[in-house]
């Protein structure tokens, strides 16, 4: 007020809206973009007797540094920044904090330097996090890289496979070279046989639990308990990470700020990379809001979404963290519901996911059936694992995390391609929970078969390698999540791989039953009707899983393209052995999803009208 920045209006209605949302009044002033940040510290620091100084990578001492945690320093808003020596030989650390100085940051100082006098200045919190970046650059990427390997190297896809497994591996072809050579008329038997039940057993198995689902009324989780006022809502995180989305970061901007839920409580990291200018460019263009932060990653292998994700993590305040992509379009109150759902679902909830969906379903053929497979997983199958107290495998985006779990579990795993998955596994392996909730975010769905079979070859490569991962000591994962959960697991991490992969074999040894019998005498007619009846009741069951998921959110236009699934199928398969040959090739590669291909960006999302299904 003295320096003339706010005018008297303005601070009333801040003071007023103070009380509202139950944060300080320079948040307020913050958020509503009624000062600038650099003129609130100023006045903060005026008002406090401290001095104001702007961090500057270059004030910072490289060896001080060393001597303090990255992600302990962003947590407490805080950095140091040089030892100084005074004329009388005495020497001081400068502590440059974004927050009123105060003598817990002291004590810290002082317990790891040993240097008694502690000199604390005011700054951002921008600049605070910006000297974390440059100064500590090495440490953060150590711990988005290295940290899981390290702490618990057994659930990391650092190591592709275990000497054990590689060895398994190789007997096991050992011996069907053996059968090959002396007994091949009963090998192809036994595999008919073997690749046919598995094909069926998996799909009957999904089809189980995605009747359970649809039988299920939707999830109330979130929905009928008490919702909080303003005021007691928490602090939540938003990481949003983006690599070559220059197209879309604009979009990104405009429904971020169609969430419903205090702008003061909301901290939205956007996190880009150091070798794409264009998305920085865009990003800045689009004149974000004071809730989005922009962090600059520092370049790093394997440059993988998790990696980018769990610098982020190091970052993040809140006391929930919610993972957006860069095209998603998530429901307004989607963050109220997972924060009530959070609320009412007990301490041992870890995570809670909410469906994804497509705003331009209409636009092809492909985007039709990948509509109808996102709608049958989102809507059918997770909410029956859920039921059936399943092991869930997360999507990428919109799923909600308590923060203090999260990091418990070591964050994601930056040399796996689904992270996600993972992740829910290894929270299940820890016995904790997680959960669906009825809430819709929209994404765009995939128009173009190159791109997509660059996205799905890298989803199955990812559910490859947690198979593999977690499959490394059998019997212990066993007793640590119990039979019915490993058997889940099985089912759907290592099978859905596993029937992409063996769908070909079953076509190919059926056609050439009927066009050459006398090549393969083994498979005899029982043989060739247990072949038939897989690849029969297989695909009926893949039809009518794309059926079903039609009913929940009446999508009935899209019903007659149920009958596709066959043919969706082979594209699949032909993602599945790319992801198998990339799995041997480059583990950790991240194929790039490109978006802003659609048509349909300016179009409004679809409104979701969800209601129960009877199967």
């Amino acid at each position: 007020m003295e320096r003339r920045l706010l005018s008297p209006g303005d601070l009333a209605w801040a003071l007023q809206h103070r009380e509202e949302v139950g944060e300080p009044l320079g948040t307020v002033l913050l958020a509503a973009g009624l000062v600038s940040r650099r003129d609130l510290y100023g006045a903060l620091a005026t008002v406090w007797g401290a001095e104001l100084a702007f961090v500057e990578p270059t004030d910072l001492d490289p060896v001080l540094a060393t001597a303090f945690d990255a992600r302990d320093l962003a947590q407490e808003g805080w950095v140091p920044l040089r030892v100084q020596t005074g004329d009388d030989g005495r020497r001081t650390v400068v502590v440059a904090v974004a927050g009123r100085p105060r003598e817990e940051v002291a004590e810290t100082v002082r317990a790891r330097t040993g240097i008694e006098d502690v000199h604390q200045v005011v700054t951002t919190d921008w600049d605070v996090h910006r000297a974390l970046r440059t100064g500590w650059r090495d440490q953060l990427v150590h711990l988005a890289v290295r940290s899981l390997a390290e702490d618990a190297p057994e659930v990391s896809a650092s190591r592709v496979a275990t000497p054990r497994q590689v060895a398994g591996l190789v007997v096991a072809l050992g011996l069907l070279v053996v059968a090959a050579v002396l007994v091949p008329h009963q090998l192809v038997a036994v595999l008919v046989v073997a690749v046919s039940i598995g094909f069926g057993v998996s799909v009957l198995g999904k089809l189980v639990v995605s009747l359970v689902g649809a039988a299920a009324p939707p999830s109330r989780l979130g929905v009928d308990g008490p919702q909080p006022a303003d005021a007691d809502l928490p602090h939540v995180t938003v990481l949003v990470p983006a690599y070559r989305e220059a197209q879309v970061v604009g979009s990104l901007m405009r429904n971020l700020t169609h969430l419903d839920y205090p702008v003061e409580k909301l901290e939205i990291l956007l996190l880009l990379e150091e070798d794409d200018p264009e998305t920085l460019e865009a990003a800045l263009a689009a004149a974000p809001p004071e809730a989005v932060r922009i962090l600059v990653l520092p370049d790093s292998q394997p440059r993988t979404k998790p990696r980018a994700c769990n610098i982020g993590l190091a970052f993040a305040r809140g006391e929930y963290v919610v993972i957006y992509d860069a095209e998603d379009r998530p429901e307004p109150q989607q963050l109220r519901r997972a924060v009530a759902a959070f609320e009412e679902g007990g301490q041992d909830l870890v995570c809670v996911q909410a469906a994804l969906n497509y705003f331009n379903p209409d636009e092809n053929l492909l985007t039709r059936m990948f509509t109808l497979e996102y709608s049958s997983w989102f809507d059918n199958t997770l909410p029956g694992l859920d039921r059936l107290g399943l092991p869930i495998p997360l999507g990428g985006t919109s799923n909600h995390f308590r923060t203090d779990r999260l990091r418990a579990l070591g964050g994601w795993d930056p040399y796996n391609v689904t992270e996600d998955a993972d992740l829910g596994i290894r929270a299940s392996a820890r016995g904790w929970r997680v959960a669906v909730i009825d809430s819709t975010t929209f994404e765009e769905a995939n128009k173009a078969v190159g791109n997509w079979i660059r996205q799905r070859s890298r989803w199955i490569k990812g559910y490859l390698q947690t198979f593999l991962v977690h499959s490394r000591y059998p019997l212990r994962f066993v007793r640590t999540v119990g039979l019915k959960q490993a058997a889940a697991f099985v089912l759907l991490i290592g099978g859905t791989p596993a029937a992409f992969l063996s769908a070909p074999v079953l076509w190919a040894v059926f056609g050439l039953s009927l066009a050459e019998p006398h090549l393969l005498p083994a498979l005899t007619p029982a043989l060739q009707l247990v072949n038939l009846l897989s690849l029969l009741v297989g695909n009926a069951g893949v039809v009518y899983l794309n059926l079903l998921a039609t009913f929940r959110r009446r999508a009935y236009r899209l019903a007659p393209f149920a009958v596709l699934a066959p043919a969706y199928w082979v594209l699949h398969s032909v993602a599945a052995y790319k992801a198998l040959w990339q799995l041997v090739t480059r583990p950790f590669y991240w194929e790039k999803t490109t978006h802003g291909l659609t048509n349909h960006a300016d179009a409004p999302a679809p409104v979701v009208e969800v209601r129960e299904v009877t199967a």
